[in-house]
């Protein structure tokens, strides 16, 4: 914890910012270990070049804050105080001279800046997120641990909610059994809304599970997450149940192809944008190309969608330490779609498979 502070101090000292004040619930977390959701309430981390930083979230939290290792102060506040007026006293106790502050500009409101600025009028506000998702990219040993388990957590999810198939089940009663199931292992949050998808449905990608039954014939596309120790996970698989016709089997095909190209294209000091294209020159020279509407992958962690993008047009190298997804998928309007992913963390000899549930064709009976 106290090394990321530092290497937060270090970037403020070299671009001459005097303060930093972090408030998204993933990079709170990334900074003091605590995660909190204060819902319209403040809370944040602030940094400085040389004095001690602080913690401010409502009163309520301050034992969670402590437990969770935060050694430095922790500002409390009850809902009918103003948090804001011992923001500006943390600060002003310091004696720093404030002319420009890092904030994360997607995540602090205009109304919060502007809380921000009636302190320093003069004030200039240097983006965060850069330094942060930098910091952020490469996963440590302690973080490789925990991601490991849960990408297990997920392989287990998908295990629950193929054994769930039977004709005429819905779409939601797989989902309440799969997160039954994990909550039964101490999983208290998804990293996303679990989806389980069938017949023409698996054709959306970002499709929403509902009482729609499962028939003979259909595809089933499982996409899901669990938050393990603040760092999430995220497998796609897609089955088949009772039967699969030539169509189907194609794509499905074309896309496990796909997948496991953009894998074996994952190696340090290879452009991110080659793993998107492994896969969509496979896709592209099936036919299919027009139906693969999405970028090959996301950064994963404490966020399940974070840096880097992995699409086309990214010319960064993969390095050692990082950690994403791969999944391509093929959607046909009327007739379905397929989407197989993993979670992948970079070697220095290649890809290291975190979720291992079978990508093979299963027919479930």
């Amino acid at each position: 914890m106290e090394k990321r502070i530092n290497e937060l101090t270090k970037w403020l000292k070299q671009e001459n910012i005097e303060f930093a004040f972090i408030t998204s619930t993933a990079n709170i977390f990334y900074l003091s270990k605590f995660y909190t959701h204060p819902h319209e309430r403040v809370a944040g981390v602030g940094v400085f070049q040389t004095e001690e930083p602080f913690m401010v979230c409502p009163k309520m939290e301050m034992a969670s804050a402590k437990n969770a290792g935060w050694r430095f102060e922790i500002i409390g506040y009850d809902d009918t105080e103003n948090p804001w007026t011992f923001i500006q006293k943390a600060i002003e106790n310091r004696n720093v001279s404030v002319s420009a502050i890092a904030i994360e500009k997607d995540h602090l409101s205009f109304e919060r800046g502007e809380k921000l600025q009636g302190f320093f009028p003069n004030v200039v506000f240097k983006a965060a997120e850069e330094k942060l998702n930098e910091l952020r990219l490469i996963k440590d040993k302690s973080e490789l641990a925990i991601l490991r388990e849960a990408a297990k957590l997920a392989d287990f999810g998908v295990e629950v909610g193929v054994n769930a198939i039977k004709e005429n089940v819905s779409e939601l009663e797989i989902v309440a059994k799969i997160e039954y199931e994990l909550k039964k292992k101490g999983i208290r949050d998804m990293s996303f809304s679990t989806m389980v998808l069938t017949g023409a449905k698996t054709a959306a990608p970002h499709g929403v599970p509902s009482l729609d039954k499962i028939q003979k014939g259909d595809l089933v596309l499982f996409d899901l997450g669990v938050i393990f120790d603040g760092y999430c996970s995220d497998i796609t698989r897609t089955v088949a149940y009772h039967s699969i016709n030539e169509k189907q089997q194609g794509i499905y095909d074309t896309v496990l192809k796909a997948q496991l190209a953009a894998v074996e294209a994952s190696k340090p000091r290879t452009e991110i944008g080659k793993i998107d294209k492994a896969a969509r020159d496979i896709i592209r020279a099936a036919g299919y190309g027009e139906f693969f509407t999405h970028r090959i992958g996301h950064g994963l962690g404490i966020d399940v969608h974070e840096f880097p993008s992995l699409n086309a047009t990214n010319t960064k190298p993969l390095r050692t330490g990082m950690c994403y997804t791969i999944e391509p998928g093929i959607y046909i309007p009327e007739i379905g779609g397929v989407r197989i992913e993993d979670d992948i963390y970079i070697t220095d000899s290649g890809a290291e498979v975190l979720t291992k549930y079978p990508k093979e064709l299963q027919i479930v009976k």
